[in-house]
């Protein structure tokens, strides 16, 4: 057990938040924490780090209990990490003790050249010590770690030298995120941790913590996240929390089925109520029953209310159909560069387009984020200009196209206005009819577009849409700002459609229940891939392992070459260390002999220079001799120096 929570419950300004919550994580659990927003899942994560405190019951219960030996990394929606640093000190920071340890076994190092004795048996003992935890740390792969982590969470061509504060918001959560990775606690919390990352950083992530070997909690609103790394869901529901076993597709069958249930006993207890409450109102008044009526009221006080199941909450309705088939061929790109702004300000996004979309299609257009996934949408309809190339549409082709931006409404009409300005021939009745299926009623029809949230002009959008009966979807981002309720209703919409469809989303929960078809573009090519998100996540991995077992093979000669140097010096005998002692005391020998072969050499050969000895003919030839001896002498030890400068 890593984490107990019992009786925890928290109020805001007199509110029950959190009811009565209990949890438990084991290690090497993978929990997904979920909720809608404001329920308090953010609050329960402070609790557990201790940063917020939680309210008793009034007989005192309620408690916090986190393993004695665990440590616990927090990843929050800011990344808290020292903007003074440069990237590489932060990483490192994450083997603070470690690179103590190295700076340590450093020191003793040189401390060994010169000791003897008792001195050095102590010495090496520290150093052995040391040398043995540096390793069961992996400490020799420290640097490694670090180029791994940072590869993948997008930091593969960054300046590690360059300062923290001058990164962006989004590149200083992944940086946080890359240090937990590596600091390895016992419990990881991350509080909506896909944030910010591109599909390829995501997918090495995923991967990443489905082989981590503490405990996680993770907060996040990307279902196909939550279903790919945990193996428990926790929903905040109503103040109290509810634990399913499985991933999110597994949550979603057993939440079903709770809801089912307590739908029932929630009738049933409304039906006992409904009975006690008509009894106690028709002999309350009658002396004969009044005793039994205030019977019948202690009993109705003392009935625990079972709440309403948030699913019976009406959801809107979106139905989408077409009217006319279209030809096979929807629409072929072939050669076309995408370009943006004008002037000195164009750029170019995308080199060569090419692409073709069949009827019957549900085509989903992924990318890294500024790649021009929208753009693209624009371009094939027609919206933005191109150079070269062409796009042909096929006929009867009638388009439905969904803006992110919403660009298409007057945000300074009403709603009701603005529907009936797309198709005119509405009736009052009949436009008020469409808007209550996407829970637009009331008063809220005749506020302006401008006023109403994103989620409602999104709805607004789609009871346009289902208005048009378009053959063919375009659909820039679908998803952002709905509901979780309304995301499902679209999501069920979108893959009961039988016609042609071309989505942009990073909800690749969405992308993985619609689409039919991949399209993944980059700079320099248009990769297609047969199938949902899965199967283009399994096709992606496959390329990803196949490249990274070539490079797991290339840098191992290298890991292995720095571990067994690292192992030598740290398990070097006394053999080994009183030879090395033997050799230096040679070498520093060996430079005194040639510091003084030298000054002979210059003695003699200053001697034989001179005029009186030079005409001395049998001194002459002492003389010289002397220095061709000398000489070879010099190189000898000359030799031998090198040779043994080399070993150490």
């Amino acid at each position: 057990m890593v984490l107990n929570i019992e009786n925890i419950y928290k109020y805001f300004n007199g509110e029950l938040l959190l009811n009565d919550i209990s949890l438990t994580i084991e290690d090497r659990e993978a929990v997904g924490l979920i909720g809608s927003n404001g329920c308090g899942k953010t609050t329960l994560l402070n609790i557990i780090t201790g940063s917020e405190g939680f309210d008793r019951t009034p007989d005192g219960l309620g408690s916090v209990s986190i393993s004695s030996k665990a440590s616990i990394g927090y990843l929050r929606q800011s990344s808290g990490l020292d903007s003074s640093r440069t990237i590489m000190q932060e990483m490192k920071d994450a083997f603070s003790e470690l690179i103590k340890v190295k700076e340590r076994m450093k020191e003793l190092s040189a401390l060994m050249e010169s000791a003897q004795g008792d001195e050095l048996e102590s010495i090496s003992e520290e150093y052995s010590h040391l040398g043995a935890f540096f390793e069961s740390r992996d400490g020799y792969r420290m640097d490694v770690r670090i180029k791994q982590v940072l590869n993948g969470m997008g930091f593969a061509d960054a300046d590690t030298s360059q300062v923290v504060a001058t990164l962006s918001g989004g590149e200083k959560t992944r940086l946080a995120l890359a240090k937990l990775l590596l600091q390895q606690p016992d419990l990881l919390i991350l509080d909506e941790p896909t944030n910010h990352l591109d599909f390829q950083t995501l997918m090495w992530l995923e991967e990443h913590l489905k082989s981590y070997k503490g405990a996680l909690l993770i907060v996040s609103h990307d279902r196909y996240f939550i279903n790919k790394v945990c193996t428990r869901i926790c929903e905040i529901q109503q103040g109290r929390i509810y634990s399913y076993k499985g991933d999110y597709n597994a949550y979603l069958v057993q939440k079903k089925m709770r809801d089912e249930r307590q739908l029932k006993e929630f009738e049933a207890q409304q039906k006992q109520i409904a009975k006690l409450e008509d009894y106690i109102a028709r002999n309350k008044v009658r002396a004969s029953t009044a005793k039994m009526a205030k019977s019948r009221q202690h009993m109705l006080d003392r009935i625990e209310r079972v709440d309403k199941p948030l699913m019976y909450t009406q959801p809107p309705k979106i139905r989408l159909e077409y009217d006319i088939e279209p030809t096979k061929d929807i629409v072929r790109v072939v050669n076309c560069p995408l370009c943006v702004g004008e002037g000195d300000k164009k750029r170019t996004l995308i080199k060569s387009l090419d692409m073709h979309v069949r009827r019957g299609e549900h085509v989903g257009i992924i990318g890294a984020n500024g790649i021009g996934k929208s753009s693209v949408l624009k371009l094939i309809q027609g919206l933005i200009p191109h150079d070269s190339g062409n796009i042909m549409w096929g006929n009867n082709v009638k388009i439905s196209y969904f803006d992110q931006e919403h660009t298409a409404l007057d945000r300074h009409n009403t709603v009701i206005g603005e529907i009936q300005r797309k198709n005119p021939r509405l009736s009052d009745g009949d436009a008020r009819s469409v808007l209550a299926s996407v829970l637009i009623k009331g008063e809220d029809v005749f506020k302006p577009v401008s006023v109403i949230s994103g989620g409602e002009r999104a709805k607004l959008y789609f009871a346009i849409m289902a208005l048009n009966r378009g053959n063919v979807l375009i659909l820039d981002e679908p998803t952002n700002h709905l509901d979780m309720t309304t995301k499902e209703v679209l999501e069920n919409a979108l893959s009961e459609f039988d016609g042609t469809m071309i989505i942009v989303s990073h909800d690749r929960y969405l992308l993985n229940k619609v689409a039919s078809r991949i399209i993944e573009i980059k700079p320099d090519e248009v990769n297609s891939f047969e199938g949902n998100f899965d199967d283009y996540y399994e096709a992606v991995s496959a390329q990803q392992q196949a490249w990274q077992a070539a490079e797991n093979e290339r840098r191992q000669a290298e890991e292995k070459a720095a571990y067994e140097l690292g192992r030598q010096q740290s398990h070097k005998s006394k053999q080994q260390r009183a030879a090395d002692a033997k050799r230096r005391e040679r070498i520093r020998q060996l430079e005194r002999e040639i510091e003084a072969a030298e000054q002979l050499i210059a003695q003699l050969e200053g001697e034989i220079a001179d005029p009186v000895i030079a005409a001395d003919y049998a001194l002459i030839n002492e003389k010289c001799s002397q220095l061709d001896e000398q000489r070879t002498a010099l190189e000898a030890k000359m030799d031998e120096w090198a040779e043994l400068a080399d070993m150490t």
